[in-house]
């Protein structure tokens, strides 16, 4: 079925039903972006992502590879993610964004994503394979997701969610939201 924007209207206006972590997301989505831009942040805010990265599927990501990522990431030295973090608030193109966050341990392509989102909002989109395969799968992105996303995946991906938003008076975090729900009914019937 097609994402059209009624049907990225519907999809979205699901979301709270069927993800338990809305609130405390959307609470993120609030403070976050400030908090990492005035560089006034703990340990625990930019673990959080990390652990939201893996935990928003709802046990669908194996947990043997969460607890891997989150231990790598773990592994980093607050310093060295305080400057990762830093040089990505000051990039305002998406590649630097991205590559400034992968230097750090447990910081792939896609980890780099889930930080970028909670960075700025309105300009990026968290990616994984479970929203490149909506996509894919309703014929959004010709072919599928890659062993090991790179920084242009993501420059394609994240255009192709901007295309979408323009099929409605839609933000980037409304898109999102729809291809989760997209995901949540094919990865659990319904």
């Amino acid at each position: 079925m097609e994402l059209t924007g009624e049907r990225i209207e519907t999809l979205a206006s699901e979301y709270e039903q069927r993800q338990p972590l809305a609130d405390i997301e959307r609470e993120h989505l609030d403070v976050l972006p400030r908090t990492l831009a005035s560089g006034d942040y703990g340990w625990r805010d930019v673990e959080w992502i990390v652990q939201w990265y893996y935990r928003r599927f709802l046990g669908a990501h194996p947990d043997e590879g969460r607890r891997a990522g989150e231990e790598s990431f773990g592994n980093n030295e607050y310093e060295a993610v305080h400057a990762a973090v830093s040089t990505a608030v000051d990039e305002s193109e998406v590649e630097p964004t991205i590559e400034a966050l992968t230097d750090l341990s447990g910081v792939d392509v896609s980890i780099a994503s889930a930080f970028a989102q909670f960075l700025d909002p309105s300009a990026h989109l968290v990616m994984s394979c479970a929203e490149w395969t909506v996509l894919y799968e309703h014929g959004e992105l010709d072919e599928r997701y890659p062993d090991a996303p790179s920084v242009a995946t993501y420059r394609q991906y994240l255009d192709r969610c901007i295309a979408l938003r323009a099929r409605g008076d839609f933000d980037l975090q409304t898109v999102y939201t729809a291809i989760w729900v997209a995901w949540h009914r094919d990865s659990f019937n319904g």
